[in-house]
Parts: C-alpha cells; structure tokens; sequence
C-alpha cells in the first residue's frame, strides 16, 4: 500500500515538474519574440 502511495505521488510530482517546463518555454519564446518586435521598431527609428 505504501508502495504504490508513494509511486502514485512520485508520478504527479514529476508531471508537475514537465508541465511546469513546457510553460516556462513557452513564456521564454514569447519574450523573445517581444524583444524582436522591439528591436526591429528600434532600427526603423535609427
């Protein structure tokens, strides 16, 4: 019982862990992808 207690526990730390990942990508590309915008509004103003 406590066995498969603890796998259980171990299963949705670890999904937390991957999920958490994938969101924190994503949030990176969306970030870059706001520093290119600004950067090509910083050339055409050169």
């Amino acid at each position: 019982m406590k066995r498969s207690i603890a796998l259980m526990l171990l299963v949705l730390f670890s999904l937390g862990i991957l999920t958490a990942c994938n969101t924190v990508a994503g949030a990176g590309k969306d970030v870059q992808k706001a520093g290119e915008k600004v950067e090509d509004a910083a050339d055409k103003d050169k």
